[in-house]
């Protein structure tokens, strides 16, 4: 299932960045939360294991949508030299969405399970819809009313405008033909989808891996591992907010991926009380990657924005691949073998800081107006 989530970004990113082109931003928005809402509710119709999976797809769809269309609109709303910081920023709520979400599941879901009928009207009323034996199908009617809400929201709020040349408003696929063309679009594109990959790679492992090399219950310690990774994550994203106005977003990458290979590391070949924090630690470093490596993309070239966000999130894609690699490098060498495979992945966010060469670099507070001290 969460296969089937992330190959939609593979199928869709590109498509939407082509739409993005011809039509503009917000269309594509409100297309986007339309797409996850139905994916949400015909889920919560009909939950059963085909339909969640089609669901999926349908929700990563509209999200693919989503990604391509607001980074470009960041990157003009803030500007460019504080890009990297205000996609930390973004990267902030989502940790902290990430880090709330299985508290509102657990609730959901306890509250849904008792024998006697809730009090609250909104849960009276999702104990009807809901079937009894299926409790957790509730978040799927809450992320259907909050995806039609969304919807309203981007039909009548206004939206900054995205200049064009004359050439990118055509929207004609010679805009990627030329984007394809150079290395750069290439080596960031595998940027995104190492770091999605290394995200994913170790999320969905962490659990497996404690309880099959140290005996943890994945119930209970492991489950506590994988909530803190995406904790961790949130924390340090306000660590990576302070140092993007110290430093450049190239050094705070590359501090924070010598850090995360470090942790990875002693997650791997540490004692089982060192592995159980060593792999949420991992989450804390992996923070700053995605928003820094996403930024620094933008920046490296003078044009075409919404096409080019269009390939990079394609990369999201890697959130589908790269664990299904290690599982199937865990069922050749183990899973301790097959989690090396993130040091590849790691490794290569890690070249990013040093080959990457920005038109607008990111805005410190030892830079006066456009001069660098």
């Amino acid at each position: 299932m969460p296969f089937a989530f992330f190959i939609a970004y593979g199928v869709f990113s590109i498509p939407a960045g082509f739409l993005i082109e011809r039509v503009g931003e917000k269309p594509v928005l409100v297309g986007a939360f339309g797409v996850a809402y139905l994916g949400a509710q015909l889920l919560a119709l009909f939950p059963n294991y085909l339909m969640a999976v089609g669901s999926l797809f349908l929700i990563g769809s509209g999200m693919a949508f989503l990604q391509v269309a607001i980074n470009p609109l960041l990157r003009v709303a803030g500007g460019e030299e504080h890009f990297a910081f205000n996609s930390t920023l973004g990267q902030l709520c989502f940790g902290l969405a990430s880090f709330l979400s299985p508290l509102v599941y657990s609730y959901l879901v306890l509250s849904l399970s008792r024998p006697e009928p809730p009090e609250a009207f909104w849960l009276a009323l999702l104990d009807r819809l809901v079937p009894p034996e299926l409790p957790w199908i509730s978040l799927y009617w809450l992320f259907a009313v909050v995806s039609l809400g969304m919807v309203g929201v981007m039909a009548l709020v206004r939206l900054p405008r995205v200049e064009r040349t004359t050439e990118e408003q055509a929207g004609t696929l010679a805009i990627y033909g030329e984007l394809l063309r150079k290395p750069i679009v290439w080596l960031f594109f595998l940027g995104i989808f190492a770091y999605v990959g290394s995200e994913q790679g170790v999320a969905n492992w962490i659990s497996e891996f404690l309880a099959r090399y140290h005996g943890y219950d994945p119930q209970t310690v492991g489950a506590r591992a994988v909530s803190s990774f995406w904790g961790l994550m949130t924390v340090g994203t306000l660590l990576g907010l302070v140092l993007l106005k110290l430093l450049d977003s190239r050094i705070v990458l590359r501090l924070f991926t010598l850090a995360a290979l470090g942790c990875l590391t002693a997650a791997l070949f540490g004692p089982g009380p060192v592995a159980r924090w060593a792999f949420p630690l991992i989450g804390l470093f992996a923070s700053v990657m995605w928003p820094v490596v996403f930024s620094l993309a933008l920046n490296s070239v003078e044009a075409h924005h919404g096409a080019f966000s269009g390939i990079l999130v394609t990369g999201i894609a890697g959130g589908a691949v790269v664990p299904l690699v290690i599982g199937t490098l865990g069922d050749l060498l183990g899973l301790r073998g097959g989690l090396c495979f993130l040091y590849l992945t790691f490794g290569y966010i890690l070249s990013v800081s040093f080959w990457a060469r920005p038109l607008i670099p990111n805005k410190t507070i030892w830079q006066k107006d456009e001069t660098i001290l």
